[in-house]
């Protein structure tokens, strides 16, 4: 069978091999499909969309699926069933990364259902493959006939020794002080995430520069290859139906009430339940015998209606849903230990953001396994966010974490996790928990806030603490006005063009999440609003201090406490013992949880317990098995065993020596019947150690030596004496 491929390759100038995108040759009943190669590594995109609209769907129903075949590493999946199931957590979030870069480009008045599908099929263990996901989805689309006002790309930028790199490899990430996914058209950026160590706003701007230069030589090579393939003419389409007169009339009669509404600085919910008063009595004017289309057409035109008024309000007069200027952020209170039997909490609210957040601290055992593709391991940081209907006061079956939830809680721990104590200085798995309670507006910036201030309260000696702030952004191309709106409501996200989460400390920027809803965003103002974000965030820290401003001195009492020794690497096995045997008999024996590792040649042993009496039961017994036997010094033995030369006595824990039956008393023992049985304790000194690490033991030499005993004359004869007659 004959197929027609064609062909383009991108040198990016790093020192990895270029990037080839193909199509053609696989998936040729799909929409648009394309084979990204770099090295041993491969994707296969595919987009397919339906020809037509659903009835009264008035937005793209877009699904993007990242997915890592465990064969393209050369692994089979664990679990039952030994096969790929659901997306995990790192394949979400890297579907999210290309869903955020693809959506805003699609035409406003394009509603087909439309599915982008990312399969990792072959992996080069260095190369990874997230930053290469969007280049691929969007090479799809670009040879495809449907509409996309594209093409985008996506790649990582990182500074490594003070140089920026372009999608640096996995090792060379581990000594980044930055490290960015950002997408953009050729014009414009349209999505920013990632985390850093304290950096400067100059410096993230910097990179995210760097990292767009690279992006025009990626859309360049996507508009060749679309060329090649002559798919430049995209389908028509029209699924947006129009009543230019009904849309005057709504506006007419809605308009000016929803600007008063807007601009009389009510609650959340008093807002929401005026605009609906406003519609009801609008769509009660059109009568009972209007149909479909015309109830779907009011619906969006009074949309469109509280969409205009927000936001000229904001850019006409300065004032926002609230009656806040564009630089207020919301009032703040937080509380630290309100939960009396968790190892940390704290509540954190501002505004009508609140989130109830949780920190426990666990063993080594309790760290996360990661079995993906191509990241496996373990990790010792955990952050959970959840999102219940009841935090925005509507009713739903409570079906899990979604794509949403695994998001924002990622976004919260790459910041938590920039100032974590490193090394032995955090001994523990940590876990946090942020609970909304209630949600309008950036839900996952108070987590940030929350976690920082639960972490403190548990004792954690964080190197800083971190808050977030979210800001937004409402443009006007006409006129070329526009307003960055800091700490954003959830209703200034839905209406407005920009969601921008910054969090870092008073040093600089940890992290940050950026989606643009708009075809892109000017470098003046993407600075702007990295200004006003630093400004909103230190407010917010300066706030938070107010409630605690240090980690506590101590962890809590009812907190677990854990012990790291260091060993030399030869007692790892003496420790463990045969099948586990003595570490499982440690840990029965003391009530405590024991862990041991080879690091850099040496071994770290982690005694875990809730008491103190645990561990140092448990740090005894380790102490005197990592302790080296001295020749001279008396140990306080057991029995081990009896044999008919002697008996065999354990001196420390795995350190068996020889009791000579020599070496056990002065006098002479004929047999070893009744001088022993196992177990007995028994004083002893250590006399030699051969080369073979063999044990001389005498007991004797520790009791009172007998005194000696002298032998009796015999009576000498006269030798001239002789026998009588």
């Amino acid at each position: 069978m004959s197929y027609n491929e064609k062909k383009v390759s991108i040198d990016l100038g790093n020192g990895l091999a270029p990037i080839e995108l193909s199509t053609g040759k696989l998936a040729k009943q799909a929409d648009g499909s394309v084979v990204l190669k770099q090295g041993d590594t491969m994707l296969l995109a595919t987009v397919v969309s339906a020809r037509e609209a659903k009835p009264g769907v008035d937005f793209l129903p877009l699904s993007v699926d990242y997915q890592e075949k465990y064969a393209s590493t050369g692994r089979i999946p664990g679990g039952f069933l030994r096969r790929e199931a659901r997306l995990s957590d790192y394949e979400v979030l890297i579907s999210r990364l290309v869903d955020r870069a693809l959506r805003p480009l699609f035409p406003e008045t394009y509603h087909a259902d439309t599915q982008v599908m990312i399969s990792l099929i072959s992996a080069d263990k260095d190369i990874m493959p997230d930053a290469l996901a969007g280049l691929a989805a969007s090479a799809a689309l670009a040879v495809s006939d449907i509409p996309f006002n594209g093409p985008i790309s996506e790649v990582r930028v990182a500074k490594i020794d003070g140089q920026l790199v372009l999608n640096p490899t996995l090792s060379q990430l581990e000594q980044a002080s930055l490290e960015y996914i950002v997408a953009g058209s050729a014009q414009d950026i349209v999505m920013v995430e990632g985390e850093s160590k304290e950096i400067s706003e100059a410096e993230m701007v910097e990179a995210i520069a760097f990292a767009h230069d690279a992006i025009k030589k990626q859309v360049a090579a996507q508009v060749e290859l679309a060329n090649l393939v002559g798919s430049s003419a995209k389908r028509e389409f029209n699924h947006e139906p129009s009543n230019l007169e009904l849309r005057d009339a709504v506006f007419a009669a809605t308009y000016d009430q929803v600007y008063a509404i807007a601009k009389s600085g009510s609650t959340k919910h008093e807002r929401t339940e005026k605009f609906a008063e406003i519609g009801k009595a609008f769509f009660e004017t059109l009568g009972e015998e209007i149909d479909e289309e015309t109830t779907f057409l009011a619906k969006k035109y009074y949309h469109d209606v509280q969409y205009d008024a927000v936001r000229n309000l904001v850019l006409d007069e300065g004032i926002r849903l609230d009656g806040r200027d564009v630089r207020t952020v919301r009032p703040i209170w937080s509380e630290v230990d309100y939960l009396p039997a968790a190892h940390g909490s704290a509540v954190f609210t501002r505004g009508e953001t609140q989130s109830l957040t949780s920190v426990t601290l666990g063993a080594k055992d309790d760290e996360q396994m990661i079995d993906g593709a191509f990241i496996h391991g373990y990790n010792k940081f955990i952050l959970h966010y959840n999102f219940p209907s009841f935090s925005v006061g509507e009713v739903r079956p409570n079906r899990g974490p979604g794509r949403r939830e695994v998001g924002h809680g990622n976004l919260a721990m790459r910041s938590l996790k920039q100032v974590l104590p490193e090394g032995t200085e955090n001994p523990y798995t940590i876990r946090v928990v942020s609970d909304i309670l209630e949600s309008n507006g950036s839900s996952s910036m108070a987590t940030v806030c929350a976690g920082t201030l639960a972490l403190l309260d548990a004792g954690v000696k964080l190197k800083a603490p971190v808050s977030g702030i979210a800001m937004g952004l409402i443009t006007d191309e006409k006129s070329g006005k526009y307003a960055i709106l800091s700490d954003i409501l959830g209703d200034e996200d839905h209406l407005g063009d920009m969601d921008f989460k910054v969090t870092g400390t008073e040093k600089g920027i940890v992290a940050c999440q950026m989606d643009l809803k708009i075809n892109g965003l000017k470098w003046e103002v993407l600075t702007q609003a990295l200004d006003q974000a630093k400004e909103a965030r230190l407010h917010i820290l300066n706030e938070m201090k107010k409630t605690i401003d240090a980690p506590r001195e101590d962890y809590k009492p009812h907190a677990p406490r854990i012990i790291s020794l260091t060993i030399d690497k030869e007692f790892i096995g003496a420790i463990i013992g045969p099948g586990g045997k003595i570490i499982q008999e440690m840990q029965r024996e003391t009530g405590s949880t024991i862990s041991i590792e080879e690091v850099d040649g040496k071994g770290i042993v982690q005694v875990f317990a809730d008491n103190k009496a645990a561990i140092d039961a448990a740090v005894s017994r380790i102490r005197a098995i990592v302790a080296k036997p001295e020749i001279g010094e008396v140990y306080e033995g057991k029995v081990k065993s009896i044999m008919p030369f002697g008996a065999f006595v354990e001196i420390m824990p795995g350190k068996d020596g020889l009791l000579h039956i020599s070496e056990i008393d002065w006098s002479r023992l004929e047999t070893m019947d009744g001088v022993f049985k196992e177990g007995d304790m028994v004083s002893v000194k250590l006399l030699d150690i051969d080369k073979q690490g063999k044990m001389k033991l005498s007991r004797k030499v520790l009791l009172p030596r007998p005194p000696r005993e002298d032998k009796p004359k015999q009576e000498q004869k006269p030798a001239n004496d002789a026998p009588q007659a």
